[in-house]
C-alpha cells in the first residue's frame, strides 16, 4: 500500500485505509525504540525543518527524536531568535528556507490554516504539527494507535471527549478520525467551550452532564482549558471548572471497568483530571507520548522515504 499525497495537513484528507497504513508502519517503527541502538538509516541525506511558532514539549521533542532515529538531518528554527521578530511573514520565511533545499517542513502555528498555506508555496513535504484551533493530525493518529493497543477495535466504542473542545485542535482531529473507525462520540464541557459547528448526527452527541458523558464509556479523552487562546472569560473561574468538569476516581466508576483515559498534554493536574487517575492503570497518557515517536517516524517515512525500502 502507498499514500498518494505530498503532505499531511488534515485527518479529513485521510481514509480509514490511509490511517491504518500509517498505524501499521508505526507499529514496526515502535520496535526500534526498544532496541539498544535506536537508529535506522532510512532517511539519511534528508533534511527536515521544524518550524514551531508555538511552545511545545511532546510534539516538538517527538518529531526531533523521530527524525534522528530515521537518520534525517534536523534544523530547528527558534522563532524568538528568527527574522519573524523583525516582521518577516510566514510565506517569506518559508520561501527563504526552501531556497536551502530542505525535504520537509514540520509546522506548528497559532493561526488555523498556516500549514496548508506552507504546503501551497513549497515543493517540500509539509506536516501539520498543530494549527490554531483547527487540527492536529499526528496526535489523532497516536491517540487511535493507543486506543487500538488497548481495545483492538474501535467500532461501536463509546468515546467521551471532555473539556475545552472549542479551542482544541486535538478534539477536532480525534472526532474526524474516530468517526471513520465507527466510534460513538460524546462531547461534554462548559457551554461556552463547545464549538457551534458540532453536528449531533453521525454518531456525535453533546452530553447534558458529566454523568451522561462517562456512563459506560470505553475511552475518555480529557482536555485542558487553553487559556492562551482565550481573549475573553469563557468560564467564571478555574475553581468552578474543577467542581463540574474534573475527572475524579468516583466519576470513573460510571465508565466501563476496562475504560482507559487519554490526555494530549500538557496536563493541568488536579484541574481537569485528578492526579490519582493519572497515576492509575486506567491512564495511558504516557503510552500516548511513547506512541507519538513511532507515529511521527511513520509519517516522515511514508512522506519522505522510498516505498521500496524495508524498515
Amino acid at each position: 500500500m502507498s499514500y498518494g499525497k505530498k503532505d499531511l495537513i488534515s485527518i479529513r484528507d485521510l481514509t480509514k485505509s490511509d490511517m491504518l497504513y500509517f498505524l501499521e508502519t508505526a507499529k514496526e517503527f515502535k520496535k526500534i525504540s526498544l532496541k539498544d541502538i535506536k537508529k535506522v538509516p532510512t532517511l539519511r541525506g534528508k533534511t527536515v525543518i521544524n518550524l514551531f511558532y508555538e511552545p511545545s514539549t511532546r510534539t516538538k521533542a517527538s518529531f526531533e527524536i523521530a527524525q534522528k532515529r530515521l537518520s534525517a538531518d534536523s534544523l530547528n528554527i527558534v522563532i524568538s531568535q528568527s527574522s519573524v521578530t523583525k516582521g518577516e511573514t510566514l510565506s517569506d520565511t518559508v520561501l527563504n528556507l526552501e531556497s536551502m533545499k530542505p525535504d520537509a517542513f514540520v509546522v506548528r502555528h497559532y493561526d488555523s490554516g498556516a500549514p496548508y498555506l506552507v504546503s501551497r508555496i513549497t515543493n517540500a513535504v509539509t506536516i501539520n504539527a498543530g494549527d490554531g484551533i483547527n487540527e492536529h493530525p499526528t496526535q489523532c493518529l497516536l491517540d487511535i494507535m493507543t486506543i487500538l493497543e488497548n481495545k483492538k477495535d474501535i467500532n461501536s466504542l463509546k468515546v467521551a471527549i471532555i473539556g475545552d473542545i472549542y479551542h482544541s485542535r486535538v478534539a477536532r482531529s480525534d472526532i474526524y478520525g474516530l468517526l471513520k473507525f465507527g466510534a460513538n462520540i460524546y462531547l461534554y464541557g462548559p457551554y461556552t467551550l463547545l464549538p457551534k459547528f458540532i453536528e449531533v448526527e453521525n454518531n456525535v452527541k453533546v452530553a447534558k452532564s458529566m454523568e451522561e458523558a462517562l456512563k459506560d464509556a470505553d475511552v475518555i479523552i480529557m482536555l485542558r482549558i487553553q487559556k492562551e487562546r482565550m481573549s475573553l472569560n469563557f468560564i467564571p473561574s478555574i475553581e468552578e471548572y474543577r467542581s463540574f468538569f474534573k475527572l475524579t476516581k468516583d466519576l470513573m466508576f460510571l465508565a466501563r471497568k476496562d475504560a482507559i483515559v487519554l490526555h494530549p498534554g500538557p496536563v493541568n493536574r488536579d484541574t481537569e483530571i485528578s492526579g490519582e487517575i493519572m497515576n492509575s492503570n486506567r491512564s495511558v497518557i504516557l503510552k500516548q507520548v511513547e506512541n507519538g515517536i513511532a507515529v511521527r517516524m511513520a509519517c516522515l517515512y511514508i512522506l519522505l522515504g522510498s516505498r521500496s525500502k524495508t524498515i
